[in-house]
């Protein structure tokens, strides 16, 4: 049987005080399971309301479960292996302003309704000028967002006890400062209300985010197991790792409506997002991608498989310890403590990270995750950093295509996949040709935004890491620098 209200014993319902932009598997295993978690311990007695923002989506599923699904968490928390599930019963209904846009708008008239929730992809949070005032609804999200808005704005008079708190989860920079920005430029559009504009700003607030939670999702290979288990079918299953981290640009007032600090959720209410964002692409997203090209030169296939490798594995915490984090701004026990954090999440048992799919796109993610990194290094010590150039080495010779004798599946821009085809193409064997290659990827500011030959020490240091790589081999290159 479909999970169902009648499959469970009896739980309390809420009145509505989310409006939640998004059924995906992240917001329900993310701040939807938060605020279960806040019910649970009685800081918060709201339900969410659901809105699909496209029209194609799975609202409808997920109201045939009365709006219920199951969270499993699966991976490793303070050195134990974590593998919990529990039903969430935040969610009061989902609706479809498609083919509901009455039901929508009307959850504006609700004097409880307090947070707008979202998370709409990175193209969500976008400008469309094509959106009117009287679509029903319009196509993007910031205007079903700024007719929802201004629909509240009218209903309550403009009482500025009615404004909401915007937080925005979309994966951009300064989210909720565009968000707010595509709602103002739609208001001035349509020649709304002048006041509407001053509503939005003296009554609602709008709070850039960082958001943090691997969601693998569905785990359909394992439903079998998991009805069983059950004891019920549930289509909307979702599976994460224990680790989470939501970080708000907000002050006390927020803190106190959404107390999730307070309950032991990883939650932080900060001034400015900024240095979190940081930590996160230099620490989390930059350790992979500087050990992609490595550890897969190496012979290993997956992240877990690295940080079991003790060669590779030194080589990750080596990097990470002694020549990123020192690049970094915020307190030492916090940086430290997050690192820590990420390298018990690579190692994961439940979660198979394949090394060849963090490899797309790696020259640009070099840049944007790892270079500063190298760039901040050089300037506060005054020296080239050993294995962040080496990872730059190393993603060099990832780009000749080859592991041994199996072609590598490069996956890039064209214009990069050219640059390096022909320039390996040149290569007669020499040294002095790699330093060529070497000299040719660096000077390539399409992609580096300037010329990185000109950053003093690094040519001779990424040519000489990448002489010892082609000449010795990955597994004797990478022992070498110990």
């Amino acid at each position: 049987m479909l999970l169902s209200e009648k499959m469970l014993p009896p739980y309390e319902k809420y009145p509505e005080k989310v409006l939640q932009f998004g059924e995906g598997n992240f917001l329900r295993c993310f701040v939807d399971w938060m605020f279960n978690d806040l019910n649970k311990k009685g800081s918060f007695k709201g339900s969410i309301a659901v809105v699909q923002p496209i029209e194609n989506g799975m609202v409808d599923m997920l109201n045939a479960q009365d709006g219920l699904y199951t969270v499993y968490l699966r991976g490793l928390q303070n050195g134990k292996v974590e593998n919990t599930h529990e039903t969430i019963t935040a969610i009061s209904r989902g609706i479809n302003p498609y083919t509901q846009f009455d039901a929508f708008i009307k959850t504006a008239e609700n004097p409880d309704m307090r947070f707008v929730i979202s998370n709409t992809t990175e193209a969500g949070i976008s400008y469309n000028a094509g959106d009117m005032a009287l679509d029903t609804p319009p196509a993007s999200y910031p205007g079903k967002l700024a007719v929802w808005l201004f629909h509240r704005y009218r209903t309550f008079s403009g009482d500025t006890s009615k404004g909401v708190h915007v937080i925005p989860c979309e994966l951009i920079d300064k989210n909720a400062y565009y968000l707010k920005k595509h709602i103002l430029q739609l208001a001035d559009n349509w020649k709304l209300d002048p006041a509407f504009t001053g509503w939005l700003n003296t009554a609602c607030t709008f709070s850039n985010t960082l958001v943090d939670r691997i969601v693998p999702g569905y785990p359909k290979d394992r439903m079998t197991e998991i009805t069983a288990e059950l004891g019920y079918e549930d289509k909307q299953v979702v599976e994460g790792e224990p680790f989470h981290l939501w970080v708000i640009e907000a002050g006390e007032t927020l803190e106190k409506e959404l107390p999730f600090p307070s309950i032991g959720l990883n939650v932080l209410y900060v001034k400015d997002v900024t240095p979190y964002k940081v930590r996160k692409v230099r620490i989390l997203n930059g350790v992979h991608t500087a050990l992609v090209p490595v550890a897969y030169l190496y012979g290993i296939d997956t992240v877990r498989e690295a940080m079991e490798n003790t060669v590779i594995g030194r080589f990750i915490k080596d990097a990470l310890f002694e020549e990123i984090i020192p690049t970094l701004d915020l307190p030492q026990e916090e940086l430290e403590a997050f690192a820590a954090a990420v390298l018990e999440r690579f190692s994961n048992p439940f979660i198979k990270h394949l090394l060849m799919s963090i490899s797309l796109n790696s020259w640009a993610k070099f840049e944007t995750r790892v270079l500063p990194s190298l760039l901040e290094y050089k300037k506060r010590k005054g020296a080239i950093p050993t294995r962040l150039s080496f990872s730059l080495a190393a993603t060099i010779a990832f780009y000749k295509g080859k592991r041994g004798n199996a072609d590598i599946k490069l996956m890039d821009d064209t214009d990069l996949l050219d640059l390096l085809s022909t320039a390996w193409g040149s290569y007669d064997g020499t040294d002095a040709s790699l330093k060529n290659l070497v000299t040719t990827v660096l000077g390539y500011s399409k992609n580096w935004k300037s010329d990185l030959n000109d950053v003093g020490g690094l040519n001779d240091a990424v040519t000489n890491h990448l002489v010892n790589i082609e000449r010795n081999g990955m597994q004797q290159a990478v022992k070498s620098l110990n």
